[in-house]
Order: structure tokens, then sequence, then C-alpha cells
């Protein structure tokens, strides 16, 4: 089980920093969002993981933590919120620009 959760956790930042590193817009959003998901499992994962165990003392003898589960919602809510401002502000620029290249010091006409 914790061998499957650490290779999730390292998939994840693996695509989501290949994502970032890209040179379109939409990708670099989608790499934030893969790198959020794998915080998120990350902090889900610090809580002990354990199977049939409440976040209560005294219903079972090794009860878990109950910070990571709050600390998880609180940043599933943040990341949702963080995703639809990047992607309002890339929608802008891609009007404005008239493409989403994030390169700055290029022209993409120069490209053809």
């Amino acid at each position: 089980m914790e061998l499957l959760v650490a290779l999730t956790i390292g998939v994840l930042t693996a695509v989501g920093i290949y994502l970032m590193l890209r040179q379109r817009s939409f990708p670099v959003i989608l790499g934030l969002t893969f790198l959020s998901y794998a915080v998120n499992l990350f902090l889900f994962a610090s809580g002990r993981l354990a199977l049939n165990a409440a976040p209560i003392i005294g219903t079972t003898d090794t009860p878990t933590d109950p910070l990571p589960q709050a600390l998880v919602l609180t940043a599933i809510v943040i990341s949702f919120g963080m995703t639809a401002v990047i992607l309002i502000m890339a929608i802008g620029g891609n009007l404005a620009a008239g493409h989403d290249r994030i390169d700055l010091g290029q022209d993409p006409r120069d490209d053809a």
C-alpha cells in the first residue's frame, strides 16, 4: 500500500514537472494541477495510512490523525480557486496576444 502511494506521488510529480516545462499555457496549468494532486496525496499519506481506523480517540486502538485530512480538504479548495484564476489569466493572455505561448521573448510567427 505504501509503495503504491509513493509511486503515485512520484509519477504525479514527474508528470507535473514535465508539463510545467512546456511552451504553452494550458500544459503549464495542467502541470500545476498535477503537482497540487501530488502534494494533496503526500499530505494525506502523512497521516498514517490505516485501514478501518476512525479519527476519533477511543473508538479504535490506534486512531488516525485528522489534521492531514483537514489540510487536504483545504488544499483542494485552494487549488480549485488557483486553477480558476490561472485559467482566466491564460484565456486573457491568449485573447490579448493571439497565441498561448509562454516564452515572451520570441514572436510565434518567426518559427514559420
